[in-house]
């Protein structure tokens, strides 16, 4: 829902709409997906911080590597154990070589023209089945 409700800000769809030619597509596509990269901190530690703490989100850091930021807008600024931890769980689940349900689903969406939010969150819908996302969550009530 949180990347769903940036698609208004889809430089692509805008462009598209205004009339873009093709050879024009990629440069607003590769703008949509950095913009779209660059909010899922945010709206990471904005979910975070409505489900555990107090609701109030810690600035950006441009300084901070992606996983140190995250633990940053997560409320955990300077916990180098927190920040390590969520460099090696992001380098892990990063790494899927595109073979799974949300590389799958992001692809075939995107194939439709549709801009990267669409396709971003369509993938992430694809992670609630219980053969992919929902089987780490399977995984932590068992070992609970």
């Amino acid at each position: 829902m949180g990347v769903l409700a940036c698609q208004p800000d889809s430089i692509f769809a805008k462009q598209y709409r205004d009339g873009l030619h093709k050879s024009k597509y990629w440069e607003y596509v590769f703008e949509d997906s950095m913009n779209v990269i660059a909010k899922n901190k945010r709206i990471a530690g904005l979910i975070y911080h409505n489900l555990y703490r107090e609701g109030k989100i810690n600035d950006t850091d441009p300084n901070a590597d992606f996983g140190a930021d995250l633990a940053s807008m997560m409320g955990f600024k300077g916990n180098e154990d927190v920040e390590d931890l969520l460099r090696l769980y992001l380098v892990v689940h990063m790494d899927h070589e595109g073979g799974n349900v949300s590389a799958h689903t992001n692809r075939l969406v995107g194939s439709a023209l549709s801009d990267p939010y669409l396709c971003f969150s369509s993938s992430l819908n694809g992670l609630a089945g219980p053969l992919h996302g929902l089987a780490n969550q399977e995984c932590l009530r068992w070992l609970l």
